[in-house]
């Protein structure tokens, strides 16, 4: 299996797992759990990305930010400014823990599931 597949595999199960906890009664154990799934998610969603762009169109890319431009100009993804803000909400998520950031990523999450979704079902289609 190409490493390609194998990420593809692990972001539709990550994903699953994001709309799995985001279904359930929020608590702040459910809360702090899809903050985690969301920081999992966003890494497989742009690592995944690097892959096939280096892999299919040999575009070399460095970081999250780089990958996420060069998708939307290969039309992989639709170019949304949220995708560069969830970008910037992970690293907050990974660096910083309070109360405030902690409610600010968990109502964010919702919409992220939808746009993560989206994504999954182009990397499948490819």
């Amino acid at each position: 299996m190409s490493k390609y597949n194998e990420q593809i595999i692990q972001l539709t199960e990550a994903t699953k797992r994001l709309g799995e906890v985001l279904a359930v009664e929020k608590t702040s154990i459910t809360r702090d759990s899809a903050i985690q799934r969301f920081e999992f998610c966003m890494d497989l969603a742009w690592k995944t990305l690097k892959t096939y762009l280096e892999d299919v169109h040999g575009v070399i890319v460095k970081s999250p930010k780089e990958t996420l431009r060069s998708a939307y100009k290969l039309g992989l993804i639709e170019y949304d400014v949220a995708w560069i803000e969830y970008v910037d909400l992970r690293n907050e998520t990974v660096h910083t823990y309070n109360e405030l950031l902690a409610e600010k990523t968990y109502q964010a999450l919702p919409a992220f599931l939808k746009i993560l979704i989206t994504l999954n079902s182009k990397l499948k289609s490819l």
